[in-house]
Protein backbone atom coordinates (compact mmCIF):
# COMPACT_ATOMS: atom_id res chain seq x y z
CA UNK A 1 0.00 0.00 0.00
CA UNK A 2 1.69 2.80 -1.20
CA UNK A 3 1.59 6.29 1.17
CA UNK A 4 2.45 9.86 0.50
CA UNK A 5 4.83 11.52 2.08
CA UNK A 6 3.95 14.59 4.49
CA UNK A 7 5.19 17.46 6.21
CA UNK A 8 5.21 17.66 9.98
CA UNK A 9 2.06 19.73 11.18
CA UNK A 10 0.47 20.58 8.06
CA UNK A 11 -2.28 22.33 9.05
CA UNK A 12 -3.62 22.34 5.79
CA UNK A 13 -5.13 18.45 6.42
CA UNK A 14 -8.15 18.19 8.18
CA UNK A 15 -8.36 16.85 12.11
CA UNK A 16 -11.68 15.57 12.04
CA UNK A 17 -13.55 13.17 9.77
CA UNK A 18 -17.13 12.23 10.08
CA UNK A 19 -16.63 8.43 9.24
CA UNK A 20 -20.22 7.29 9.33
CA UNK A 21 -22.44 5.98 8.91
CA UNK A 22 -24.60 5.75 5.72
CA UNK A 23 -27.49 7.00 6.11
CA UNK A 24 -27.68 8.30 9.36
CA UNK A 25 -27.44 12.24 9.37
CA UNK A 26 -24.32 12.87 8.22
CA UNK A 27 -25.51 15.50 6.27
CA UNK A 28 -27.16 17.40 9.14
CA UNK A 29 -24.29 17.27 11.01
CA UNK A 30 -22.40 18.36 8.68
CA UNK A 31 -24.39 21.12 7.78
CA UNK A 32 -24.46 22.04 11.87
CA UNK A 33 -21.03 21.96 12.51
CA UNK A 34 -20.12 24.17 9.87
CA UNK A 35 -22.20 26.82 11.92
CA UNK A 36 -19.73 26.62 14.43
CA UNK A 37 -17.13 29.74 14.17
CA UNK A 38 -14.17 27.58 15.34
CA UNK A 39 -15.23 24.96 12.48
CA UNK A 40 -14.65 24.42 9.02
CA UNK A 41 -16.47 21.87 7.31
CA UNK A 42 -15.46 21.06 3.52
CA UNK A 43 -17.40 22.66 0.86
CA UNK A 44 -18.05 19.26 -0.95
CA UNK A 45 -18.95 16.45 1.40
CA UNK A 46 -17.80 13.10 0.36
CA UNK A 47 -14.26 13.56 -0.82
CA UNK A 48 -13.54 9.34 -0.50
CA UNK A 49 -10.18 10.32 -0.45
CA UNK A 50 -9.24 7.33 1.89
CA UNK A 51 -10.85 4.79 -0.78
CA UNK A 52 -8.31 3.42 -3.00
CA UNK A 53 -10.89 2.51 -5.63
CA UNK A 54 -12.20 6.04 -5.48
CA UNK A 55 -9.80 9.16 -4.70
CA UNK A 56 -6.92 7.88 -2.98
CA UNK A 57 -4.77 8.42 -6.33
CA UNK A 58 -6.00 11.87 -6.80
CA UNK A 59 -2.75 12.32 -4.79
CA UNK A 60 -2.40 14.29 -1.49
CA UNK A 61 -2.63 17.74 -2.71
CA UNK A 62 -5.92 17.23 -4.50
CA UNK A 63 -6.93 16.24 -0.73
CA UNK A 64 -5.19 19.16 0.82
CA UNK A 65 -6.62 21.89 -1.49
CA UNK A 66 -10.51 20.77 -0.05
CA UNK A 67 -9.26 22.50 3.08
CA UNK A 68 -8.78 26.47 3.84
CA UNK A 69 -9.23 28.85 6.07
CA UNK A 70 -7.86 29.50 10.02
CA UNK A 71 -10.49 27.60 11.79
CA UNK A 72 -9.27 25.63 14.80
CA UNK A 73 -11.38 22.52 13.29
CA UNK A 74 -11.32 21.26 9.45
CA UNK A 75 -13.63 18.59 8.74
CA UNK A 76 -14.81 16.26 5.63
CA UNK A 77 -17.39 13.67 5.98
CA UNK A 78 -17.30 10.72 3.94
CA UNK A 79 -19.73 7.79 5.50
CA UNK A 80 -17.93 5.52 2.49
CA UNK A 81 -15.18 5.25 5.17
CA UNK A 82 -17.26 2.55 7.35
CA UNK A 83 -18.03 0.01 4.36
CA UNK A 84 -15.56 -2.78 5.41
CA UNK A 85 -14.95 -5.42 3.72
CA UNK A 86 -16.23 -3.75 0.30
CA UNK A 87 -13.42 -0.99 0.42
CA UNK A 88 -10.79 -2.09 3.01
CA UNK A 89 -7.62 -0.39 4.24
CA UNK A 90 -9.14 3.30 4.78
CA UNK A 91 -8.18 3.20 8.67
CA UNK A 92 -4.60 2.86 7.65
CA UNK A 93 -4.46 5.13 4.99
CA UNK A 94 -5.84 7.72 7.06
CA UNK A 95 -3.75 7.11 10.13
CA UNK A 96 -0.74 7.62 7.45
CA UNK A 97 -1.88 11.10 6.47
CA UNK A 98 -3.55 12.57 9.87
CA UNK A 99 -2.93 10.21 12.47
CA UNK A 100 -4.39 12.80 15.22
CA UNK A 101 -7.29 12.88 13.84
CA UNK A 102 -10.50 12.63 15.69
CA UNK A 103 -13.45 10.74 14.43
CA UNK A 104 -16.96 11.01 14.89
CA UNK A 105 -19.21 7.81 13.70
CA UNK A 106 -23.29 8.87 13.96
CA UNK A 107 -25.01 5.85 14.29
CA UNK A 108 -29.18 5.09 13.99
CA UNK A 109 -30.84 2.00 14.66
CA UNK A 110 -29.50 -0.53 12.55
CA UNK A 111 -32.42 -1.87 10.44
CA UNK A 112 -33.85 1.36 9.71
CA UNK A 113 -30.41 2.33 8.28
CA UNK A 114 -30.44 -0.84 5.87
CA UNK A 115 -34.07 -0.04 4.52
CA UNK A 116 -33.25 3.51 4.24
CA UNK A 117 -29.90 2.65 2.75
CA UNK A 118 -31.69 0.02 0.17
CA UNK A 119 -34.24 2.96 -0.64
CA UNK A 120 -31.49 5.21 -1.70
CA UNK A 121 -29.85 2.37 -3.80
CA UNK A 122 -33.32 1.84 -5.41
CA UNK A 123 -33.83 5.62 -6.06
CA UNK A 124 -30.21 6.26 -7.80
CA UNK A 125 -31.61 3.36 -9.94
CA UNK A 126 -28.45 0.93 -8.63
CA UNK A 127 -30.83 -1.92 -6.69
CA UNK A 128 -34.00 -3.27 -8.78
CA UNK A 129 -34.91 -6.25 -6.94
CA UNK A 130 -37.44 -6.08 -4.04
CA UNK A 131 -36.20 -5.05 -0.59
CA UNK A 132 -37.44 -8.83 0.88
CA UNK A 133 -34.92 -9.83 -1.95
CA UNK A 134 -32.35 -7.57 -1.88
CA UNK A 135 -31.78 -8.05 1.90
CA UNK A 136 -31.43 -11.95 1.98
CA UNK A 137 -27.72 -11.50 1.22
CA UNK A 138 -26.07 -10.99 4.34
CA UNK A 139 -23.16 -10.52 2.51
CA UNK A 140 -23.47 -7.42 0.98
CA UNK A 141 -23.26 -4.14 1.84
CA UNK A 142 -26.63 -3.11 3.38
CA UNK A 143 -25.90 -5.92 6.13
CA UNK A 144 -21.94 -4.88 6.50
CA UNK A 145 -22.31 -1.31 7.14
CA UNK A 146 -24.83 -1.82 9.95
CA UNK A 147 -22.93 -4.39 11.72
CA UNK A 148 -21.01 -0.96 13.83
CA UNK A 149 -18.94 -2.72 16.12
CA UNK A 150 -16.97 -4.46 13.30
CA UNK A 151 -16.75 -1.58 11.32
CA UNK A 152 -15.35 0.63 14.27
CA UNK A 153 -12.70 -2.08 15.16
CA UNK A 154 -11.38 -1.46 11.78
CA UNK A 155 -9.91 2.04 13.28
CA UNK A 156 -9.58 1.23 16.53
CA UNK A 157 -6.85 -0.78 15.50
CA UNK A 158 -5.05 3.09 14.35
CA UNK A 159 -6.87 5.38 16.37
CA UNK A 160 -7.07 5.60 20.39
CA UNK A 161 -10.80 5.03 21.39
CA UNK A 162 -10.28 8.90 23.19
CA UNK A 163 -10.12 10.18 19.44
CA UNK A 164 -13.50 8.40 18.66
CA UNK A 165 -16.82 9.78 19.38
CA UNK A 166 -20.08 7.93 18.79
CA UNK A 167 -23.26 9.50 18.71
CA UNK A 168 -27.12 8.40 17.13
CA UNK A 169 -29.16 10.03 14.79
CA UNK A 170 -32.02 9.49 17.33
CA UNK A 171 -30.26 11.73 19.98
CA UNK A 172 -29.48 14.22 17.09
CA UNK A 173 -32.85 14.46 16.17
CA UNK A 174 -34.83 14.79 19.47
CA UNK A 175 -32.11 15.99 21.38
CA UNK A 176 -30.09 18.25 19.18
CA UNK A 177 -28.82 20.58 21.48
CA UNK A 178 -27.56 18.30 24.04
CA UNK A 179 -25.88 16.34 21.32
CA UNK A 180 -24.27 19.28 19.29
CA UNK A 181 -22.96 21.12 22.64
CA UNK A 182 -21.37 16.60 23.24
CA UNK A 183 -20.11 17.23 19.88
CA UNK A 184 -18.49 20.33 20.30
CA UNK A 185 -16.65 19.37 23.64
CA UNK A 186 -15.33 16.61 22.17
CA UNK A 187 -13.76 18.72 19.59
CA UNK A 188 -12.68 21.29 22.54
CA UNK A 189 -14.53 24.14 20.46
CA UNK A 190 -16.91 26.68 22.28
CA UNK A 191 -19.61 24.15 23.60
CA UNK A 192 -21.92 27.07 24.31
CA UNK A 193 -22.49 28.26 20.49
CA UNK A 194 -26.05 28.50 19.82
CA UNK A 195 -27.53 29.15 16.21
CA UNK A 196 -31.34 28.41 15.23
CA UNK A 197 -30.18 27.32 11.70
CA UNK A 198 -29.47 23.94 14.40
CA UNK A 199 -33.50 23.05 13.84
CA UNK A 200 -33.04 22.73 10.25
CA UNK A 201 -33.09 19.29 8.92
CA UNK A 202 -30.51 18.60 6.01
CA UNK A 203 -31.06 15.34 4.88
CA UNK A 204 -32.69 14.23 1.06
CA UNK A 205 -34.70 11.16 1.56
CA UNK A 206 -37.88 12.04 2.79
CA UNK A 207 -39.41 12.38 -1.02
CA UNK A 208 -37.29 9.83 -2.76
CA UNK A 209 -37.49 9.41 -6.48
CA UNK A 210 -36.63 6.73 -8.93
CA UNK A 211 -35.44 7.81 -12.37
CA UNK A 212 -35.91 5.67 -15.27
CA UNK A 213 -33.41 5.01 -17.77
CA UNK A 214 -33.98 8.38 -19.79
CA UNK A 215 -33.15 9.76 -16.18
CA UNK A 216 -30.28 8.09 -15.18
CA UNK A 217 -29.25 8.87 -18.63
CA UNK A 218 -29.59 12.39 -18.28
CA UNK A 219 -28.18 12.54 -14.45
CA UNK A 220 -25.17 10.53 -15.73
CA UNK A 221 -24.45 13.18 -18.34
CA UNK A 222 -24.82 16.17 -15.89
CA UNK A 223 -22.51 14.77 -13.48
CA UNK A 224 -19.61 13.92 -15.66
CA UNK A 225 -20.25 17.86 -17.97
CA UNK A 226 -21.66 20.52 -15.58
CA UNK A 227 -22.17 18.85 -12.15
CA UNK A 228 -18.68 19.87 -11.16
CA UNK A 229 -18.33 23.57 -11.84
CA UNK A 230 -21.33 23.91 -9.38
CA UNK A 231 -21.76 24.26 -6.02
CA UNK A 232 -22.70 21.42 -3.64
CA UNK A 233 -26.34 22.72 -3.12
CA UNK A 234 -26.96 23.77 -6.24
CA UNK A 235 -25.08 20.76 -7.89
CA UNK A 236 -27.70 18.55 -6.16
CA UNK A 237 -30.92 20.13 -6.51
CA UNK A 238 -29.70 21.23 -10.37
CA UNK A 239 -29.87 16.94 -10.76
CA UNK A 240 -33.01 16.41 -9.00
CA UNK A 241 -35.35 19.22 -11.21
CA UNK A 242 -33.83 17.87 -14.36
CA UNK A 243 -34.55 14.61 -13.74
CA UNK A 244 -37.96 15.18 -12.06
CA UNK A 245 -39.89 14.26 -14.77
CA UNK A 246 -38.40 11.24 -16.02
CA UNK A 247 -38.64 9.78 -12.13
CA UNK A 248 -41.87 8.56 -10.06
CA UNK A 249 -42.29 8.69 -6.25
CA UNK A 250 -40.95 5.89 -4.12
CA UNK A 251 -43.39 4.27 -2.03
CA UNK A 252 -41.52 2.90 0.89
CA UNK A 253 -41.02 -1.04 0.65
CA UNK A 254 -42.11 -3.31 3.40
CA UNK A 255 -39.81 -5.39 5.06
CA UNK A 256 -41.00 -8.88 5.78
CA UNK A 257 -41.35 -9.35 9.55
CA UNK A 258 -39.48 -12.92 9.55
CA UNK A 259 -36.48 -11.10 7.14
CA UNK A 260 -36.35 -8.81 9.23
CA UNK A 261 -35.89 -11.27 12.88
CA UNK A 262 -33.29 -12.83 10.58
CA UNK A 263 -31.89 -9.63 9.82
CA UNK A 264 -31.93 -8.72 13.96
CA UNK A 265 -30.75 -11.93 14.68
CA UNK A 266 -27.81 -11.96 12.75
CA UNK A 267 -27.02 -8.37 13.78
CA UNK A 268 -27.64 -8.60 17.43
CA UNK A 269 -23.80 -9.92 18.33
CA UNK A 270 -22.18 -7.07 16.97
CA UNK A 271 -24.85 -4.65 18.31
CA UNK A 272 -24.28 -6.50 21.67
CA UNK A 273 -20.70 -5.72 21.36
CA UNK A 274 -21.05 -2.34 21.01
CA UNK A 275 -23.02 -1.66 23.95
CA UNK A 276 -20.52 -3.14 25.68
CA UNK A 277 -17.94 -1.04 23.97
CA UNK A 278 -19.59 2.10 24.61
CA UNK A 279 -21.40 1.39 27.46
CA UNK A 280 -24.72 3.02 25.57
CA UNK A 281 -28.21 0.51 25.74
CA UNK A 282 -29.13 2.20 22.22
CA UNK A 283 -32.32 1.14 24.39
CA UNK A 284 -34.63 2.50 20.96
CA UNK A 285 -33.45 0.07 18.66
CA UNK A 286 -35.11 -2.66 17.54
CA UNK A 287 -31.83 -5.09 17.56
Amino acid sequence: MGFFKLEKNDTRLPNLVIIGAMKCGTTSLHYYLNLHPEIRMTREKELNFFIKERNWDRGIDWYRAHFRGSEKIHGESSPNYTNYPVWGGVPERMHSVIPDAKLIYILRDPIERIISHYIHEYSEGRESRPINEALKDFNSSYIYRSRYYMQLEQFLQFFPASNILIITQENLYRNRLQTLKEVFKFLNVDDSFYSPRFFKLKHRSSDRRRKNRVGMFLYRLYRETVAERLPPPIRWHMGQLLCFPFSSKIKRPVLDNVLREEIADHLRDDINRLREFTGYSFKEWSV
